[in-house]
């Protein structure tokens, strides 16, 4: 399609398109008997992790993946744990699997990374995955937030060649990895942390800004430059506007800037997508 750049750069497009190629796939893994699954290992109840497994549930039941709740108490043992990690491991039938963090606090959340294999870490938890983003290997997948931001790019056809990237936040769930993937589209690339000088005049410099700052509404007027590509990553309650918000005080950058994702309706829309196109990809590559 002819690309004319949006003020808003929904989600929902980006969703629909990533839906339609999943369909496809799965219709052929169909044909070969084999369902893509993806298994939701949770511990205790907590809210943010409830809502998103609905999500992610109804998400991958409208397009005809299977999945699987394992819902462990709080106060699990380590030994417990692992050795669920350990059965969806070798359970042929499970494709991914996605692992609720944080964990509770006496729990070694770094060796259930460790023990889940790549191949099934649908959400880029392992270093294994980690890697595979570093070193483009393919192995693994990466974070699903940071490649909703990619994919968001990718739909609305930005070409990252060349283009000043920054991005704020060095996260291993989205500063970092998208970081590296920025570079894999051949853009030249700032991370911004807590330690950088003056945060809003590298900003500035940006032609394409990714903030994953993890604080509500810290990004503001001086951090734009007329003629930017803005993702907001970040998404958080306001008791004050009584709505969900982003990292970017959204009023003071739509006036300066040439596109930017909306809270909510943006990146948070793609990345249960992400999830499920994992799913199916892994599913893939296990039938092969």
């Amino acid at each position: 399609m002819d690309f004319v750049l949006a003020d808003l750069l929904k989600g929902a497009s980006v969703v629909e398109a990533l839906q339609e190629k999943m369909t496809k796939d799965i219709d052929i893994l169909k044909g070969k008997g084999v369902t893509p699954t993806l298994a939701i290992l949770r511990v205790g109840e907590r809210d943010d992790d409830i809502s998103y497994e609905k999500t992610a549930i109804n998400r991958c039941a409208k397009i005809g993946v299977d999945t699987k709740s394992v819902v462990l108490p709080a106060d699990v043992t380590q030994e417990t744990l692992m050795q669920n990690v350990e059965a969806l491991n070798s359970d042929t039938g499970v494709h991914g699997v996605l692992v609720f963090r944080p964990l509770p606090k006496h729990l070694d959340e770094a060796a259930v990374c460790a023990a889940l294999k790549p191949e099934k870490d649908v959400d880029g938890i392992t270093e294994g995955s980690l890697a595979g983003v570093f070193a483009a290997t393919g192995k693994g997948y990466p974070p699903c937030t940071a490649q909703a931001c990619i994919e968001i790019l990718d739909y609305f056809k930005v070409d990252c060649t060349g283009k000043r990237a920054v991005v704020i936040g060095r996260s291993l769930v989205v500063g970092k990895p998208v970081a590296i993937m920025l570079m894999g589209k051949h853009a030249t690339v700032t991370v911004c942390h807590t330690r950088t000088v003056d945060v809003a005049s590298v900003a500035r410099n940006a032609e394409i800004l990714i903030v994953a700052a993890g604080q509500m509404e810290s990004v503001t007027k001086e951090y734009f430059s007329p003629g930017q590509i803005v993702i907001d990553v970040g998404i958080h309650w306001s008791d004050e506007k009584n709505k969900l918000v982003g990292d970017v005080v959204f009023d003071e950058a739509d006036p300066i800037v040439s596109a930017i994702t909306p809270v909510p309706g943006g990146v948070g829309t793609v990345t249960t997508s992400v999830l499920v196109s994992h799913v199916v990809e892994a599913a893939k590559k296990q039938c092969n």
